[in-house]
């Protein structure tokens, strides 16, 4: 049978209020006391009632997390970290699954209320200003082009995309293409804007033909939109790709036409998967700092909770991943 607060008080010689501020982390308990509740937790395997605890606090031990796609690896990867970084504070972690729609991301937030989870982790795509009636606190992954009053956390990807293609750019490359542009996606965008920035700061100039919009961030999208860059009049000598997934295609599809990779087209993705390790040839990938960006929204939704005060973004690292598909080893 599972031990309770009266066992607990009856080997360490307490009372069950002192067993009960002991569990609950408050400091007015004496040492020799707390040293004796700890000793007989320790021997009972006394494991507190979360769901009363909640209760009695008027919490319900779940925050959600909203994310476009679960089968793009970044957002599988990232949804394990924000489980784990949740578990520090007691939290478990309900994910919905939107696939980047309007409707999807709409749908998400309406079923989002007190009764179900204490806050909400959100990655949307579609949503505009006027879809941010919350009745949870919540913050946002990554950067949108929605104006609300609501904490962020990501990484600079105006700056992370113009370190990728600086990176094309340093070693001689100077038609280089884009694969990833899309009219809904805040990071596009912004992705974009860094693209643009690098080949002005390098005097190259920004061709239209060059930039293929991709509808999903798919392996077969970016093979497609390879396919279209190479049959262009003068294909690419590089391109940057706005995840991995697009760049994994984007090499199949050159390895489809014989077109040797990194020798005749540099590729750079983003997100630093685990397959752009692993790929052949391994793939050089911008590299958000994951672990940093769950531990930053989580830590930023508990203090939102706890305070209920709108706090500062939070902007995480970056790194660029040389790998084979732009270096040949």
């Amino acid at each position: 049978m599972l031990a309770t607060l009266k066992d607990v008080a009856r080997l360490a010689g307490v009372s069950v209020k002192t067993v009960s501020n002991v569990v609950n982390g408050y400091s007015f308990v004496k040492p020799d006391n707390r040293r004796r509740v700890e000793e007989a937790l320790e021997a009972t395997g006394y494991r507190p009632n979360l769901g009363a605890r909640n209760l009695r606090r008027g919490r319900t031990g779940f925050i959600a997390l909203v994310l476009p796609e679960l089968s793009i690896p970044y957002f599988a990867e990232l949804a394990g970290l924000v489980i784990a970084a949740a578990q520090e504070h007691e939290w478990n972690v309900l994910i919905e699954q939107t696939f980047g729609t309007l409707a999807g991301e709409r749908s998400a937030l309406a079923s989002l209320g007190p009764h179900l989870v204490d806050a909400a982790i959100l990655s949307p795509e579609a949503l505009e200003a006027d879809d941010f009636q919350l009745s949870v606190p919540a913050v946002l992954l990554g950067e949108h082009a929605v104006d609300v009053p609501i904490s962020r956390v990501g990484i600079d990807n105006v700056a992370a995309a113009q370190a990728a293609v600086r990176h094309l750019i340093s070693l001689g490359h100077q038609r280089i293409a884009a694969i990833g542009a899309h009219p809904h996606r805040g990071t596009a965008a912004l992705r974009l804007e860094g693209y643009r920035a690098a080949l002005a700061e390098a005097s190259l100039p920004f061709v239209d033909e060059l930039v293929i919009p991709a509808l999903n961030y798919h392996r077969a999208d970016g093979a497609a939109a390879m396919r279209s860059l190479l049959d262009l009049p003068s294909p690419p000598d590089a391109v940057f790709c706005f995840n991995d997934l697009l760049a994994i295609g984007a090499m199949r599809a050159a390895a489809e036409r014989q077109v040797r990779v990194p020798s005749q087209l540099a590729v750079v993705g983003f997100d630093n998967n685990e397959e752009s390790v692993y790929s052949s040839p391994s793939l050089t990938s911008v590299a958000p700092d994951k672990s940093a960006i769950a531990r930053a929204a989580v830590d930023l939704l508990h203090q939102r909770v706890e305070t209920g005060e709108l706090l500062a973004d939070v902007e995480t690292p970056f790194s660029l991943q040389v790998r084979e598909s732009t270096v040949a080893r």
